[in-house]
């Protein structure tokens, strides 16, 4: 559940309230019963696990796209080997 900070206008204390997201914001101070105003405050925000990190991609395979063959280059088509069969010698 969501921690929503608030402020009083009127004593100007400051609350840190835990609501649902789809709760109506608070109006009246719950000490005073004055004016509250909701504030915009940072957040935490952790990426966990891995992947996150320049570090976690350094293989060459991991940075080209899925489905894509590196074992033969770009620029050189392929070349097909031709096997040649020789004719039984006559005697």
């Amino acid at each position: 559940m969501p921690i929503y900070e608030y402020q009083c206008l009127a004593c100007g204390k400051e609350h840190e309230i835990m609501q649902r997201h789809d709760e109506m914001p608070l109006v009246k101070c719950p000490d005073c019963g004055g004016e509250i105003k909701k504030l915009i405050s940072n957040t935490t925000f952790v990426l966990k696990g891995t992947g996150w990190y320049k570090t976690d991609y350094a293989s060459p395979q991991r940075k080209t796209p899925a489905g894509t063959d590196t074992s033969k280059s770009p620029s050189q088509p392929e070349k097909k080997s031709e096997t040649k069969t020789e004719a039984p010698a006559k005697s």
